[in-house]
């Protein structure tokens, strides 16, 4: 009996290696476009909403990790999921605390 790609049911079926790669390629892709924000808003002069979008895209880039498995999140699994996930989060914290709480210049 044959199953709906050709090959004998109960065999290895044939795996849509586009679709996949692209599922797995979603949050790094989110990420990189809200980085892209933040390099726009850098060279635009506005380097404080810059450096605050960019603390995002980390908060994002730890979420991801936290929520996904290893095989989804792509190339942002570089260690274990705790390690990775706690070092996105405090540099993203970092970078969203330094954006806020810096005063801008030439404001009394």
């Amino acid at each position: 009996m044959r199953g709906r790609l050709g090959s004998a049911v109960g065999g290895p079926t044939r795996r849509r290696p586009a679709r996949d790669m692209l599922r797995r390629s979603i949050p790094v892709v989110a990420v990189v476009l809200v980085i892209v924000v933040a390099v726009a808003l850098v060279l635009a002069d506005r380097w404080r909403r810059g450096a605050f979008v960019f603390g995002v895209a980390t908060l994002i880039a730890a979420a991801c990790r936290l929520c996904l498995g290893s095989e989804r999140v792509g190339i942002l699994a570089v260690r274990s999921r705790a390690f990775d996930t706690f070092s996105l989060a405090a540099v993203g914290s970092a970078v969203v605390w330094l954006a806020v709480s810096i005063d801008p210049l030439g404001t009394d």
